[in-house]
């Protein structure tokens, strides 16, 4: 691994109330895949939204020789331990594993306290009972046995063809430690920068948050979150990565997952439109808000918030109702771009088609071979 300079963190300790978190994600709509230049420079332009207590990456495609296999990424906090063995023992019970390696880092990047970080991808091997559920769901039920029943083992990414690159230290550096400018391709890049609110930095906690090939990065405090984190426990979901936007991935799985709403519903749900502006809807659109209000209550989102949300073939970013976090959207060609910063954007694209700010609790929604991030404008401030 020669030619790295060996680089020294700038975290700022211990004054983590520093600035606020800075988000960034990016699609391509016509599915071409690009390095992750984009993301590093956008969220670079932004650092000072971050502090060094944490950063990462989600990237979409990055593994088409294992496409149909899920890749789970897994931190191991102690590296002397025998927790690896433990969980390799629990894998090979429940998954046909092809393939698994240490996730390549850069050995010159001086970043605090790295954790043991391994990739395996692996397929179900379901017995008795379990053939009966889907595979999604049996791994859901996996990873949430290792994270709550494997002390010092984390999986922290389990979708197919997909991955989350986290840890302490700003975006940037996580980038140069896991080389992801160097090694990786995708068509969806969201980056985060900053900390979990009110929790230590750790790794574990570090944004983007996952589950299957769902991804959350997250700007503000949710407040609700024992609420959330209460409902979701009764699906089968357990938060483990002590801080609030850990709902937030499994609440999107639930919903638009399981329960197949599109992000249009969902969001309703997460945001709804207060109560006298429900009572001013026509009778079709009233009964539908007033029937999510009354079922999902516990999944709506209290606090200030913006998040962008990630899955295959669909990116989409939401703040709350009334704006008390910052979110903009960009255009130029097939490239589409959500931040809490236009700077960031226009980093990257200088020239765009269209810059917009959505209204709060309206979605912007990018998809596959379309254009509907652009109905958003038609609701833009």
């Amino acid at each position: 691994m020669t030619g790295y300079e060996r680089k020294s963190s700038e975290r700022y300790l211990p004054d983590q109330g520093r600035e606020a978190c800075g988000l960034f994600g990016v699609m391509n709509t016509s599915g071409k895949m690009f390095p992750g230049n984009i993301a590093i420079s956008a969220i670079k332009n932004i650092k000072v939204r971050g502090n060094g207590l944490g950063g990462g990456f989600a990237v979409y495609g990055l593994y088409p020789d294992y496409k149909d296999f899920y890749a789970l990424h897994i931190m191991f906090e102690d590296k002397w331990r025998d927790v690896k063995t433990i969980v390799e023992k629990y894998l090979t019970e429940n998954f046909n594993v092809s393939y698994d390696e240490q996730i390549p880092t850069n050995p010159h990047v001086n970043i605090f306290h790295p954790p043991l970080v391994w990739r395996y991808f692996v397929t179900p091997e379901k017995k008795g009972d379990e053939r009966n559920i889907s595979d999604d769901e049996f791994v859901v039920d996996k990873v949430m046995h290792i994270n709550t029943s494997i002390e010092d083992a984390y999986v922290f990414s389990s979708g197919k063809n997909m991955g989350v690159f986290k840890g302490v230290g700003f975006p940037e550096e996580i980038a140069d430690y896991f080389l992801l400018d160097k090694m990786y391709e995708g068509y969806i890049w969201t980056v985060h920068s900053r900390f979990p609110t009110n929790t230590p930095g750790w790794w574990g906690g570090a944004h983007p948050f996952s589950i299957l090939d769902w991804t959350v990065v997250h700007n503000g405090e949710i407040s609700s979150y024992g609420t959330n984190r209460r409902f979701l426990e009764m699906f089968g979901y357990y938060c483990t990565l002590f801080t609030d936007t850990e709902v937030m991935a499994y609440a999107v799985d639930y919903l638009m997952r399981r329960q197949g709403y599109p992000i249009e519903v969902a969001s309703k749900i997460f945001a709804p439109p207060m109560w006298d502006a429900i009572n001013r809807m026509d009778e079709k659109e009233k009964h539908l808000n007033t029937t999510l209000r009354m079922v999902y209550g516990p999944l709506l989102l209290n606090g200030p918030f913006t998040v962008i949300v990630a899955r295959h073939n669909e990116m989409f970013g939401i703040t709350d109702r009334i704006r008390l976090r910052p979110i903009t959207a960009g255009a130029k060609d097939d490239m589409v771009y959500l931040s809490s910063e236009e700077a960031a954007i226009r980093t990257v694209a200088p020239d765009l088609d269209f810059a917009w700010t959505p209204h709060g609790g309206n979605p912007v929604v990018v998809r596959m071979n379309s254009t509907d991030h652009l109905l958003s404008m038609e609701n833009s401030i």
